[in-house]
């Protein structure tokens, strides 16, 4: 049975944030009834001990060709952006967030995206299921920075995460993540050094205060800008094995 929280094996929650704000207007109810099931790449609050692989094959109806991972896409704006600019690439979005997976089901619906799968829970509950060396590249976008200290804890790259993407990607494959949080951001910094599997790409100050050449913009992105805030634009490339 799904649960509101899915928990650690310790018992602590994976996911801290809301699991959904405002009541959907009917339409976007229908997408989550009818066409979430339908590109659901796993079934959401179930861990993966135990359980195969995800046959990715299978739930994209094709054989495996290049993949993309968006974790916690928020309302989807990068994510549909990408997989409709790039429909010979598969795209896997990951959020644990009601209303964003509804509004990224009404881009999917509206644009006739064949090329997008979701997971609507957190993305720690899949990553030991997808199959290693399978993504070339995983976008965190302006994830929650958790800026007091006491929750840093929470933030979601850490080492054992980036071991877990350095599995799941393949050699020369890329990790991307954005933030307008300086805190944030040097402390992936940090986390990335520390790592044997991952090294930054910049070779100079343009190189992470501006997005990549394929960049779709965020919401997020656009109300830091307004603010005055400049985003960093990391990039990480998967050292070979």
């Amino acid at each position: 049975m799904k649960t509101d929280v899915p928990k650690r094996p310790d018992g602590k929650p994976l996911w801290y944030g809301r699991r959904r704000s405002h009541k959907l207007r009917p339409g976007r109810n229908r997408l989550l009834e009818d066409l979430l099931p339908a590109i659901r790449i796993a079934e959401p609050g179930i861990a993966p001990d135990g359980l195969p692989p995800i046959d990715l094959a299978e739930r994209f109806g094709r054989a495996p060709g290049e993949l993309r991972l968006e974790i916690g896409f928020g309302a989807g704006e990068h994510l549909s952006g990408d997989a409709a600019a790039n429909p010979g690439i598969d795209f896997i979005g990951c959020e644990p967030f009601v209303n964003g997976v509804a509004a990224l089901l009404a881009d999917v619906e509206q644009q006739d995206l064949r090329n997008v799968r979701v997971f609507d829970d957190d993305v720690r509950l899949i990553l030991g299921r997808l199959p290693e060396a399978a993504v070339a590249r995983i976008y965190v976008l302006f994830p929650d920075p958790w800026p007091k200290v006491r929750h840093h804890r929470r933030r979601l790259i850490c080492q054992e995460i980036l071991s877990q993407f350095a599995r799941i990607v393949r050699d020369g494959g890329e990790l991307v993540f954005a933030s307008d949080h300086m805190g944030y951001i040097a402390w992936t910094l940090a986390e990335a050094h520390r790592h044997a599997d991952w090294r930054w790409t910049a070779r100079g100050p343009a190189d992470w205060r501006q997005p990549p050449l394929d960049w779709v913009p965020t919401r997020y992105e656009a109300k830091a800008l307004r603010k005055g805030d400049a985003p960093a634009y990391l990039v990480f490339r998967r050292l070979e094995r």
